[in-house]
């Protein structure tokens, strides 16, 4: 999945970085208000992880410019602020959680499990396909009785799948959530992850080529 991170302080936002691209997600940093709004409008993504307080544009001006574009993407405000009132503007403005500076990391992780699962319209953390079982907040994939091991990419990948399932996405699309600005993904990137994936899932998910189009993950047929 696809995470912009929006926080001007230099070492917040790296652990942010390095802990959200550990665990296989697409990230992009940026510290100033008008530069992340300006990427936002092109560039899509599954959840925004934004400060209040940052230089050039504050993070509610940047929150309602999205709602006002009729972006319904999952925000996680952050925000040094204790006060009431601060919450309450946050949620009023249109996020869809927040966290008090400093949290626990751990705490992080699962409120953007949460968001990650809203983006997609999932109510758990656990998908269940035929003999496929996809368990987002263990990182875990089985078939069946047997672990199946996947990298953080192909991890990613699946998600991604599953979360569109049925549905055609392009080469593009996949792209566009997979990797970053910072990644060197060649042209070819997207046939060789779809690859490894399908023969790792022998078959438990289906991962149909459409020409000209993109791939479908689909459920496999009843035996």
């Amino acid at each position: 999945m696809r995470i912009l991170v929006v926080e001007d302080d230099p070492d917040l936002g790296d652990a942010l970085l390095r802990r959200l691209r550990r665990d296989g997600h697409a990230v992009d940093l940026e510290s100033d208000g008008e530069a992340a709004n300006d990427i936002l409008s092109y560039q899509d993504y599954e959840v925004i992880v934004l400060d209040i307080g940052l230089p050039g544009m504050d993070g509610f001006e940047i929150l309602k410019g999205l709602r006002r574009r009729g972006s319904l993407v999952p925000v996680l405000m952050l925000t040094a602020r204790s006060a009431i009132e601060d919450r309450i503007d946050a949620l009023d403005v249109g996020a869809d959680d927040y966290l008090s500076k400093p949290f626990d990391f751990r705490e992080f992780d699962a409120r953007c499990r949460a968001l990650l699962r809203r983006s997609q319209g999932l109510a758990s953390n656990q998908t269940v396909i035929g003999d496929l079982i996809f368990d987002r907040s263990a990182k875990m994939v089985r078939i069946g009785d047997t672990q199946i091991n996947l990298p953080n990419r192909e991890f990613r990948l699946l998600e991604i799948l599953i979360g569109n399932l049925g549905r055609v996405l392009s080469k593009d699309q996949i792209a566009s959530q997979l990797f970053d600005f910072d990644d060197d993904a060649g042209p070819n990137a997207i046939e060789l992850y779809i690859g490894r994936l399908r023969r790792k899932l022998e078959g438990a998910l289906n991962i149909r080529t459409v020409r000209s189009m993109g791939y479908v993950a689909e459920a496999p047929p009843r035996s």
